[in-house]
């Protein structure tokens, strides 16, 4: 029995990806006003467009070619999002779109996490009861 269930966590931690890709989220967004150096778009209530770890302008008329890097300052409560050109490879115009990609959640935020330790437990001790 010991053997079996050995067996089962092995091939079961062999099974689990280190990281879906599948679940990246890349959200666009439509760009409202240019500045010099700025950038202003319409990011609605999703206010951690801040913490995003990549926001870029691309161009869809060009298959989204990249067209620059941008550092998200604020979002108002309004939702409308500042932020600031970090490199820039053409002009941008409000026909360019904001593509940001969400920030992975909190450990403890994750319901998998919690279902799996519940149901991990359950097994723990419904086995050490055999």
């Amino acid at each position: 029995m010991r053997l079996f269930v050995t067996l089962m966590v092995a091939l079961s931690a062999l099974a689990v990806p280190s990281r879906g890709q599948a679940q990246d989220r890349d959200v666009r967004f439509q760009i409202t006003a240019v500045g010099d150096t700025t950038v202003t778009f319409r990011a609605g209530r999703l206010t951690w467009v801040v913490r995003s770890p990549r926001a870029i302008v691309v161009d869809p008329r060009r298959r989204d070619e990249a067209i620059a890097r941008l550092k998200v300052l604020s979002v108002s409560s309004g939702g409308d999002a500042v932020a600031v050109v970090t490199g820039q490879t053409g002009r941008i115009t409000t026909d360019h779109f904001v593509v940001a990609q969400e920030p992975p959640t909190r450990w403890y935020k994750n319901l998998g996490l919690w279902v799996g330790a519940t149901l991990g437990l359950v097994a723990g001790f419904g086995l050490g009861k055999m």
